[in-house]
């Protein structure tokens, strides 16, 4: 982007485009060099550079956003009013820019400060976690989580927290379902999450989900440190509040003796996030945490994109990186199976983006979907995995989870991720205890409005007083330094209790 003023009041982000994004609101009449507006065009919003036809393709990012509804002339702002979703037909091409992912030799990678578990797994935090298995004992965990922030840890400073991961669900499910089965995931995940130094799993006793059912097909038993109990087993609400707090008491010495050491970077798992996005999302914070994440991955550690339906119109771009054609076949699977289920809840793909995201300048998921897939960088995609499974193989890897974001890092998290990296242009607030999450902000003016909650800023790459490779570099040594044990903003205010949220789907009976 040049520096002339009239310029920088928008940007061309592809020479194939026919649409600028406005980097301020523009008034009437404001002479942008290869078109003057003829409306008032809210920041973040496109700007159409040539006359487009009913039924021709509005272009952005080089590729295909949607098309226009009703005649478009150059300076009309283009949104909802003229542009209409199509459906995504791009050709998908399996594996043409798959190959190995391009590690730096060893002696060059980056560490951080982690704990090291007894399964060789690294956490970049010590919390004791408590697992509901079923709604009905949501009171009593958060009862003994509550005891914890009301007395501490009685001068022990190596303990995060006491955190109850509660949920609606757990009785009253088919046992052949796919709910089902995503809960079981979920719960197992948790469990073995790095960042919980100690697990107590508590259930009612009479409810679908049992607990020593789950225990079994799991092997949790190998978990160190996990205790069970049953609330109708110990006797009721009271004792079993008292019991759990008796159990947690007996580890703490134990938990606040483990010790950060020094560790390689493949010892990180980053959860790639955003939400609340905005026209500026594509631009600004989510190629720099691309940029970010390519780094995770060249120094050895795994960066997890997911979010299904918003990859929907952009997934051909990942089929290319795919490092063979068996794992671009299992992403359009599961292109596939979003189709089916959309259809058969009577929805469809395009009921994303949010009021939020079109308020923001975002049209169509298609345009959403180019914005949101630059979190994942550049490096080749070596796996795909259904919801909340264990993610094993190093590298850049997909997710497959809902769109919606408490849904989408609790399967992440399961997954083993010990970090969230979670950009946004609206204002998203969610905390997610264990995994510390930073917060990116897309624009300068959310980053200056929630600077509370804000812990990045990558608004200067619209008006050019930053750049892509340097918010990245930022943002790289941010995760480095919060895995080490920084305290992101959510974590300083202590939020993040209440977004584990494992996704529902099925009959409820």
């Amino acid at each position: 982007m040049s520096d002339t003023s009239q310029q920088r009041a928008a940007i061309r982000l592809h020479d194939a485009d026919n649409v600028i994004v406005a980097t301020r609101r523009l008034e009437s009449g404001t002479d942008l060099g290869e078109t003057v507006t003829l409306e008032p065009v809210p920041s973040g919003h496109k700007v159409a550079t040539a006359a487009i036809a009913p039924g021709e393709p509005v272009i952005k990012y080089g590729q295909v956003i949607g098309v226009a509804s009703r005649s478009i002339e150059p300076g009309q702002h283009v949104h909802l009013s003229n542009v209409s979703m199509l459906e995504s037909n791009a050709s998908h091409d399996f594996a043409v820019d798959g190959s190995p992912t391009p590690l730096l030799p060893a002696e060059r990678r980056r560490t951080f400060e982690g704990y090291v578990r007894e399964n060789g797994l690294v956490g970049t935090r010590n919390y004791i976690g408590i697992i509901t298995s079923v709604n009905c004992s949501a009171t009593v965990s958060r009862a003994i989580a509550n005891h914890y922030k009301t007395v501490g840890f009685g001068g022990r400073t190596n303990i995060d927290g006491v955190v109850a991961l509660t949920h609606g669900t757990g009785c009253a499910i088919p046992t052949d379902t796919e709910g089902y089965l995503y809960l079981r995931r979920v719960l197992n995940g948790y469990a073995r999450n790095p960042n919980f130094a100690a697990v107590l799993l508590i259930g009612l006793g009479c409810e679908t989900n049992q607990i020593s059912h789950l225990v079994d097909a799991y092997e949790l038993q190998d978990v160190p440190r996990l205790r069970t109990m049953t609330i109708q087993q110990v006797g009721g609400t009271r004792k079993t509040i008292e019991e759990g707090i008796r159990i947690i008491d007996g580890m703490l010495d134990e938990i606040d003796a483990i010790k950060r050491q020094t560790v390689p970077l493949s010892g990180l798992k980053l959860a790639l996030q955003c939400g609340g996005s905005d026209g500026y999302s594509g631009i600004t914070a989510n190629p720099a945490l691309g940029y970010a994440s390519d780094l995770v991955v060249k120094h050895g550690g795994t960066a997890v994109l997911s979010e299904t339906p918003e990859i929907y119109g952009a997934e051909h771009l990942l089929t290319r990186r795919a490092a063979t054609p068996e794992v671009a076949g299992k992403l359009m699977g599961r292109i596939d199976w979003w189709r089916d289920y959309t259809a058969r809840n009577g929805a469809e793909l395009n009921n994303n983006p949010s009021h939020g995201n079109k308020e923001g300048g975002l049209t169509t998921i298609l345009e959403k979907s180019l914005g949101a897939v630059a979190k994942g960088g550049s490096m080749p995609l070596q796996a795909v995995y259904e919801y909340a499974e264990i993610i094993d193989t190093p590298g850049f890897v997909f997710m497959d989870t809902p769109g919606y974001d408490p849904v989408a890092v609790t399967g992440q998290v399961a997954g083993g991720c010990n970090m969230i990296v979670f950009t946004t242009g609206r204002g998203s607030v969610s905390g997610f205890k264990p995994a510390p999450c930073i917060k990116v902000a897309t624009n300068n003016a959310l980053y200056e409005r929630m600077s509370e909650d804000m812990d990045l800023n990558c608004g200067g790459i619209i008006d050019g007083s930053d750049s892509i490779p340097e918010a990245g570099e930022r943002i790289f040594e941010l995760i480095i330094a919060v895995a080490s044990g920084q305290k992101s903003l959510s974590e300083t205010f202590d939020y993040g209790d209440n977004e584990f949220v494992p996704w529902q789907l099925g009959a409820v009976t």
